[in-house]
């Protein structure tokens, strides 16, 4: 584990030790991963009002260069998503693929007219950057270090953030305005990084910090750390990087096939050309040989990432392995996700799990635990 003293700090760092936050390292950066309220309240609050998150830890990445098509053309060669038919001012969920089809990083793309803005994860981010670079070099590819990321989340999020700009109250999901918030130029999203409806908000380093006070200023609105993000994240059925999908792990195991456009898939008028299109093309008509499936584990422990999964009580061999696993304190039960074999992938299939020497039984269940709240 790296030593505090090697860890980067976030424009924001003062203010979340002022506001009591532990810190601790995350993805090379010390990062609250929660506040005295505790992870249970943040993620309650979040639930029923508004919770501030700060993701600057995320990498913000411009890509310019030559007209639309040269641009969202040279970007689909990268991801197996519709980025030509994007609209300005509209954003998509994408996923970078390597040649064998696994998931290199899962971003958020935004058509911003004249370039694209994309959002990629923090411990990814060097690697993404590299790629890009290497792969575009008709194009431009810039990290953008001097704004902050915040992330206002919740079913008062609307509310909380029309108070300073009522402006944002005509966002959709999906959508991409730039808007003056505190007298500053945001570039503020509308999707909903823990499932709950919320926006995203790229703000100047250097006004960040009045910015948040701003908003936690607040009654609705709570600051949240990472704990209460994961677990935010598990009973929405978000996967997280690192976790729940890797380059081992292809976009539909992943259960994200949805994120693949009809014009990029098998007989689209932009089939494949993307890494890994000879082998997920097929498993979108085919299927693949194992799933992401939803688990809810039988008592109260949770059950956490790399427990194995076994067909019976007495199988010898595991046939999967959980990726992410907590206590859910909206569904006041331990949920969990984890691959199993796409023949004990559906919901109600009993399987177990080895918890501390004992099999325990796990039922395979539908995700997500909590429905998305996004606003349609």
């Amino acid at each position: 584990m790296a030593e505090q003293s090697d860890l980067q700090h976030l424009p924001l760092h003062d203010l979340h030790v002022e506001l009591g936050a532990k810190m601790v390292p995350f993805a090379g950066y010390a990062m609250p991963v929660q506040y005295p309220a505790g992870v249970m309240k943040e993620h309650l609050h979040t639930r029923a009002h508004a919770g501030l998150f700060d993701v600057s830890h995320m990498g913000q990445v411009s890509v310019t260069g030559g007209d639309w098509a040269t641009l969202a053309g040279g970007f689909e060669r990268l991801v197996p998503a519709d980025i030509l038919g994007l609209k300005e001012g509209r954003q998509r969920y994408a996923l970078f693929t390597d040649p064998s089809g696994g998931i290199l990083d899962d971003l958020m793309v935004v058509n911003r007219g004249d370039s694209l803005f994309a959002v990629v994860n923090a411990a990814c981010k060097s690697a993404d950057l590299a790629h890009m670079t290497a792969s575009l070099p008709e194009l431009t590819v810039s990290e953008i270090t001097d704004r902050c990321l915040l992330a206002l989340q919740g079913p008062e999020a609307e509310a909380a953030l029309a108070a300073l700009n009522p402006e944002v109250a005509e966002m959709r999901f999906m959508d991409m305005r730039v808007v003056t918030l505190a007298g500053v130029e945001c570039w503020i999203t509308r999707s909903g990084y823990t499932g709950e409806d919320g926006f995203e908000i790229s703000v100047p380093a250097e006004a960040a910090p009045a910015l948040a006070r701003r908003l936690l200023e607040d009654a609705r609105v709570l600051p949240c750390g990472l704990g209460a993000r994961d677990s935010l994240r598990l009973e929405a059925g978000l996967c997280l990087y690192g976790h729940d999908m890797d380059t081992a792990t292809t976009p539909v195991e992943a259960a994200l096939h949805w994120s693949i456009q009809k014009v990029r898939r098998t007989d689209g008028a932009r089939e494949g050309g993307f890494p890994g299109a000879d082998r997920i093309l097929p498993q979108l008509t085919q299927g693949a040989d194992r799933l992401r499936v939803g688990l809810r584990p039988e008592g109260r422990a949770p059950m956490r990432e790399g427990v194995q999964l076994f067909e019976t009580e007495t199988a010898e061999s595991p046939i999967g392995t959980i990726t992410s696993g907590a206590f859910g304190p909206s569904v006041q039960a331990p949920v969990a996700m984890g691959y199993v074999p796409t023949a004990l992938a559906m919901a109600g299939t009993d399987l177990f799990a080895e918890l501390r020497g004992k099999r325990l039984p796990v039922r395979v269940d539908s995700l997500p635990f909590v429905p998305a709240n996004f606003k349609r």
